[in-house]
């Protein structure tokens, strides 16, 4: 008995002293990442405090700290632009974030047959994504004006009843912001399927072989599936885009014409900085603010909740 008691003794005497020396170990990176956590929770969370704070009151040109309860939500849900701004935002929304998994998965698996100059190719289809929003807005101004490009170059070679007005025409307008956010974020997805689609096991295309599936068939009912963590994820990063899209409508429409392309994003600035409207600003921030909550809490319990929570 005592000789099976000694180790027990020695091996419980030696777990506080491990637990010291790896607290002792972690205590030079706490203390290097402390400011970072103070900035966070100072700067972020308390500016999203103080912006909620705000959407209760009646800030005008300077801020208060009143209380006037839901009056800035009522106004905003009946502020005509408002609507307009997330009418838009949900059609750009839908379109931006299908579109760009449709044409990334399409350049994924075109990069995937082992083309030759694949590195050439993923640098042209990723170069887009690299640029900002407002490089990317302006040149898209410029291609799709009727005065300067698109429209007028086919004119000059012949077809002179060729008309692509869409820049200019209030109800397609919104329309050209989609074609240019596709052509920036679809390499984004594209990289992300593409990582995917390079784990996928070779054994299951040879046995799809075998069996004679169709290619589309086992893309659709096999590689899908397999992809799902990146087709959420991408998914997750395009939504959040969305929610914020300003730059590219600032630099291709400033919102126009008239209204037509006017975002919550550019509703919030032009309030805040513009018509020295704080609490009406800082309520539609506030409205962005739940929005991407709401996106991103189902991504986050999957990820992190759910998973932690399962048993090995």
């Amino acid at each position: 008995m005592a000789i099976v008691s000694i180790p027990t003794a020695v091996a419980t005497s030696e777990r506080p002293v491990k637990s010291r020396r790896f607290n002792r170990a972690r205590l030079p990176a706490a203390l290097a990442l402390l400011p970072t956590a103070l900035i966070v929770l100072v700067v972020y969370i308390g500016c999203m405090l103080w912006t909620v704070r705000l959407s209760f009151t009646s800030s005008t040109l300077l801020p208060k700290l009143d209380w006037v309860g839901f009056a800035q939500y009522s106004r905003l849900f009946m502020n005509d632009r408002f609507l307009v701004s997330a009418e838009n935002i949900l059609i750009f929304g839908v379109l931006f974030i299908s579109g760009c998994l449709i044409i990334g998965f399409m350049l994924a698996v075109f990069i995937d047959q082992n083309v030759r100059a694949e590195g050439v190719f993923r640098t042209i289809f990723l170069y887009p994504y690299a640029m900002s929003f407002v490089v990317t807005g302006v040149a898209w101004q410029w291609f799709l004006n009727p005065g300067l490009g698109l429209q007028k170059l086919v004119r000059d070679m012949g077809f002179e009843s060729f008309t692509f007005d869409w820049l200019v025409n209030q109800q397609m307008a919104i329309y050209t912001i989609v074609i240019a956010g596709l052509w920036h974020g679809a390499g984004l997805t594209m990289a992300i399927l593409l990582a995917g689609l390079r784990g996928v096991d070779s054994e299951l295309w040879k046995a799809a072989r075998i069996d004679g599936i169709p290619t589309w068939r086992v893309y659709l009912s096999i590689v899908l599936p397999l992809l799902r963590p990146m087709v959420v994820t991408a998914t997750v990063l395009l939504a959040t885009g969305v929610v914020k899209l300003y730059d590219l409508v600032v630099a291709m429409t400033l919102g126009g014409p008239g209204i037509a392309t006017e975002v919550p994003a550019k509703f919030v600035m032009d309030h805040l900085f513009e018509r020295n409207n704080i609490a009406l600003g800082t309520a539609a921030a506030t409205v962005m603010l739940i929005t991407v909550v709401v996106i991103l809490a189902p991504w986050i319990y999957a990820k992190y909740v759910r998973s932690q929570g399962r048993p090995a």
